[in-house]
């Protein structure tokens, strides 16, 4: 990082480019910031805020409803509070408002985001190098917040010509231990040093760092700001706490047919211990989990469950075909890698010596269970596990019980299936919420 003498101390220079003028529609950028003499040499790294990007390209657009301008930049919402949105935008950036901006612009009018930030710096670094025949980097820059962060910061949205990721895995530190996760996101360094010097409201729209020649890459390494976005499939934080519930229920979808993978024992106890957060009365906990980790336990307990079965379908005269089709059904426990038989104690429940009331107190406990096992099933889908929730152990429950060593007092609602989808499950077929509401 050295742009001094051999054996110098590493170090570079950033500085403001003064003389920009008031940016309108179709202006050259590459042009107005040439016009400024900024002394630019082979090397140098130009940071571009993208409000004058946006008001060069025409992203000025009137709106008298910033929300409805938000609305039309938004992919995907990732979490809200209030008004407060944190959206995923149409250019791939997780950001507040979806980047839409109300400040330093007319009123009546939003500022939105370069439709495309990364060919707004190419566009730039070739307008630089025909008129003052340099080759530098260019940054188109933004403010973001972030999470578990309190303040705001310039990152990098757009880019040319600069190394926007170091990629120091395989490496090693000073001590010689192995480098395995540092990325170091250049880019953004690059961009919030701009921002120490160009401000928020001092009308400095553009910056220089200079002595850092090595992040400065040929056309060979230039990925583009797009390359800092993290893909769906890396990000764990992909979800706010309201939309991750909600995502969370329309992934739990009733899977039958699972891979070979082996399921995570620990993730199945991380499910039952959000199954254990349900309600339930009297401050009781009627819920018990079985968890059949084994394929010893799971057929011996699917065994006994299908020959009694059997046994039941002959005695109501079903014939052979017919008995056949039906425990067919049962395959889809067979087929899963792991089990979990919930089950239901009454321990803590109330005796009233009334048919009605007894009655009552027990409904009670099974809806407290219901509300357990779809805890439960809600939890398996937040760490991506497929389940079905099968009611054959409840035709059984002696059976079970007697295999799997359990109380008497241990009631099985079920079984579940749980192991890794094999395919994606088709759309949920919509529902009609307010066909199911009735209001007084």
């Amino acid at each position: 990082m050295s742009g001094g003498p051999a054996g110098a101390a590493p170090s570079y220079r950033v500085w403001a480019l003064p003389g920009m003028p008031e940016v309108r529609e179709g202006d050259d950028l590459a042009k107005l910031i040439a016009a400024t003499e900024p002394g630019l040499v082979d090397g140098d790294v130009l940071l571009v805020t993208s409000k004058i990007v946006s008001k060069a390209e025409g992203r000025i657009v009137e709106a008298t409803d910033r929300e409805a301008a938000i609305d039309a930049e938004t992919v995907r919402v990732v979490a809200r509070r209030g008004t407060l949105r944190i959206v995923e935008n149409r250019q791939g950036l997780v950001m507040a408002a979806a980047g839409v901006d109300a400040s330093n612009t007319p009123a009546g009018t939003v500022l939105l985001l370069p439709e495309d930030p990364d060919a707004s710096a190419r566009l730039i670094r070739d307008g630089l190098r025909d008129a003052l025949g340099v080759e530098v980097g260019v940054l188109v820059t933004d403010t973001f917040g972030r999470p578990w962060r309190n303040g705001l910061t310039d990152v990098a949205i757009g880019a040319a010509g600069v190394r926007v990721l170091d990629d120091l895995r395989g490496g090693t530190d000073g001590y010689g231990n192995p480098l395995s996760a540092t990325v170091v996101a250049t880019a953004d360094e690059l961009a919030s040093a701009g921002d120490l010097v160009k401000g928020k409201a001092s009308g400095l729209p553009v910056a220089v760092v200079r002595g850092l020649p090595h992040v400065v890459a040929d056309a060979s390494g230039d990925e583009g700001a797009r390359a800092m976005v993290r893909v769906a499939a890396d990000d764990m934080f992909r979800l706010g706490t309201s939309e991750a519930v909600r995502e969370a229920l329309n992934l739990r979808r009733t899977v039958r047919e699972f891979t070979d993978e082996p399921v995570d024992p620990g993730a199945v106890r991380r499910a039952v211990a959000a199954a254990v957060t349900a309600p339930a009365p009297h401050h009781t906990t009627p819920w018990r989990f079985v968890l059949l980790e084994s394929e010893q336990s799971r057929h011996r307990l699917l065994d006994a469950m299908r020959d009694a079965w059997i046994a039941d379908l002959r005695r109501d005269g079903r014939s052979e075909e017919s008995v056949a089709k039906r425990v067919r059904r049962g395959d889809v426990l067979r087929n899963a890698p792991y089990l979990a038989v919930p089950c239901l104690v009454m321990d803590g429940s109330h005796h009233y010596g009334d048919e009605r009331r007894d009655t009552a107190e027990r409904e009670m406990f099974v809806v407290a269970a219901g509300a357990g096992v779809q805890n439960f099933l809600v939890a398996l889908a937040g760490e991506r596990l497929g389940s079905a929730w099968v009611s054959s152990t409840m035709f059984c429950r002696s059976v079970v019980r007697e295999v799997l060593d359990l109380p008497e007092s241990w009631d099985p609602l079920g079984a579940v299936a749980v192991g890794h989808p094999k395919g994606t499950p088709p759309p949920r077929p919509a529902r009609d919420a307010g066909a199911f509401i009735a209001v007084r």
